[in-house]
């Protein structure tokens, strides 16, 4: 339960208008010396444990060391790893390899001066059919008061990964500061199970992002493209946020050597890509002409959608496209395949800050630039990947069209967790399809400001109460029908009571294969996998050497489907038992021919 005092104190924060709530001055606490641990950020991955310490700031003539100590079970205390302290943000980063992830472990970090902060690091939950992940992401700086109601509410929900997808802190210049409150709100529920933690526009010091591979941007505004704050700021909250993640697929850093972060995760047999989205975006000032009170900001009726689609922008670049192939591709271990990464790809609010303030295209969304948009989408479909979002302040769950609605896959995107700037979805146009059982009138297909086919699922305005729709949201994966259910909770909600309600609109429930909702123009013959059940499937159009997709199917039967006639290759399994068919041709829906393949 919620501290009554805490309780009241956020209810008013979040209620107030922005320009009447108070920004509490940030204070680095002077802790008690047996107490230098503030929090602890930890993921294991193929057998290597990434595990971050954060200190409050160390005095001269401390010692500069801490260590990593595993609970043997009889009571004795096990020394796996040594770590310096960075004086440059208070980290210290252990990594331990031939990590045995088939047993949870207690571990405590030790310091010199009498410090011991302990926790758990779970077992992969290689065994659990459904695997829970807790969404989090914005958290405003208009309340530093504690997050109790969410933490109690994740601890019942008991998430076995949790995801903070940007904006942990708002403090630009003192993310150090900033990064300390944000252990001492979420470290009760952190210390005990893996959690990624990535950085956005405003940990790294920028009211928006465009990264435009590291290059410094001369306006504090960053429209330029690059980044504002110093090469060292921007490394050392990406070491504070990322450097408990598995190793980056590629280390090699961008401009300026700022380092890269971008990898994968696998967690109960559930992979997800963690991306950089903001690193490699390029900046719209100079490249599309400026039609509204900002360089990012459309409020032109006259604007041209396609002409601001301009093939000098790129969204992911080239690496994190590669990354993504590869990725989808790799089905070891992997059941399911998530995206993680700071926003959606689509413009997925009208009014920004007020009901007044409408925006008809909003340049620091991923629905821009739509052909990197696209190329995105295509890369992720490849292999049916849900995609898990944050940073717009409303949660939305939407279904993505590249080149017609729905043919690209969904994505999630989880509630502020303070909102001080609301965000609303509310199109001028009606929805040109709309389920009639679903209460949000509003949902359907629409266009969104950049002519980007979207279809809404579910939206959570901020209204009289609802905290300006702050929450949280929860996902989860199910292996044995491969069902997704997004469930979106409410501040101040107590998840354990019997009449709970969710935003309206939610839970939302898909299936994995709905994250590939290409029509089919064909198929081929169906499937026999008798004796080689949940087998990985790959499609490759012969015509093109291309890979369609790559998926780890669900039982003893698959019927592949296709997206033009001819003739195709089909490698069925992995490793050495993997068996490969040349030459499949593409049959008629009706047809009823089978391939059996033992």
């Amino acid at each position: 339960m919620i501290a009554p005092q805490a309780g009241a104190q956020q209810r008013q924060n979040q209620n107030q208008r922005p320009n009447q709530r108070r920004r509490e001055p940030l204070v680095i606490p002077d802790v008690p010396r047996d107490q230098l641990v503030c929090f602890c950020l930890y993921t294991t991955h193929r057998n290597v444990l990434k595990l971050s310490a954060q200190l409050y700031p160390l005095r001269e003539g401390e010692e500069r060391k801490v260590a990593l100590e595993i609970d043997s079970g009889d009571g004795n205390w096990r020394r796996v790893a040594e770590a310096d302290v960075n004086p440059d943000g208070w980290l210290a980063t252990f990594r331990v390899e031939k990590w045995d992830d088939t047993k949870q472990h207690n571990y405590r970090v030790v310091h010199a001066g009498g410090t011991s902060y302990a926790g758990v690091i779970r077992r992969n939950p290689r065994d659990k059919d459904e695997v829970v992940v807790g969404n989090l992401s914005c958290n405003s700086n208009t309340d530093r008061g504690p997050r109790a109601d969410i933490v109690a509410n994740l601890k019942a929900q008991d998430p076995d990964l949790l995801f903070f997808a940007g904006d942990q802190s708002y403090d630009h210049k003192e993310h150090y500061a900033a990064w300390l409150l944000f252990g001492r709100q979420f470290g009760e529920i952190i210390k005990d199970r893996p959690t990624v933690t990535i950085p956005d526009d405003h940990d790294v010091g920028h009211p928006n992002l465009w990264g435009e591979g590291g290059v410094p941007a001369k306006r504090p505004d960053g429209s330029d493209g690059g980044y504002f704050m110093p090469p060292a700021y921007v490394n050392m909250v990406q070491r504070a946020q990322t450097s408990h993640l598995p190793d980056p697929y590629d280390p090699t850093p961008v401009a300026q050597n700022i380092g890269v972060y971008y990898t994968s995760l696998n967690v109960g047999g559930i992979d997800f890509a963690i991306i950089e989205d903001r690193k490699w975006k390029t900046g719209p000032l100079g490249l599309v002409p400026q039609m509204g009170p900002r360089p990012d900001h459309i409020t032109d009726d006259k604007y041209d959608r396609k002409a601001i689609d301009v093939p000098e922008a790129q969204l992911l670049g080239e690496r994190q496209l590669k990354f993504l192939r590869q990725w989808g591709q790799d089905w070891s271990g992997a059941e399911m395949k998530v995206v993680l990464s700071q926003t959606i790809f689509a413009g997925g609010a009208h009014l920004h800050g007020g009901r007044d303030n409408r925006l008809l295209a909003d340049l620091d969304s991923n629905g821009w630039p739509q052909s990197g948009r696209g190329e995105a989408l295509r890369e992720m479909r490849r292999c049916f990947a849900f995609h898990l979002a944050g940073d717009q302040h409303i949660a939305t769950v939407i279904h993505h069209g590249v080149n017609d609605w729905e043919d690209a896959g969904y994505s999630f995107c989880s509630p502020s967790i303070v909102n001080f700037y609301g965000r609303w979805w509310e199109p001028l146009e009606q929805p040109m399809s709309h389920d009639p059982k679903n209460p949000l009138p509003q949902t359907g297909r629409f266009y969104d400001g950049f002519g980007n086919k979207i279809t809404m699922h579910a939206y959570a305005n901020p209204a009289e109460g609802n905290y300006v729709a702050a929450g949280f949201g929860v996902v989860r994966f199910r292996k044995s029908d491969r069902t997704i259910r997004m469930e979106c909770w409410p501040r101040m909600v107590d998840v354990k009571k019997p009449d709970a309600k969710q935003f309206d609109g939610w839970p939302v429930t898909i299936r994995q294969e709905d994250n590939y909702g290409r029509k089919p123009i064909a198929y081929l013959p169906a499937l026999d996998l008798s004796g080689r059940e949940d087998a990985v499937v790959q499609v490759v159009d012969e015509a093109t050497g291309e890979v369609v997709y790559t998926l780890r199917v669900n039982g003893a039967t698959f019927r592949p489907k296709v997206f033009r006639a001819g003739t195709y290759t089909v490698h069925i399994g992995e490793g050495d038992g993997r068996r490969t068919l040349k030459g499949v041709q593409s049959v008629p829906e009706k047809d009823s021919s089978v391939l059996q393949v033992r």
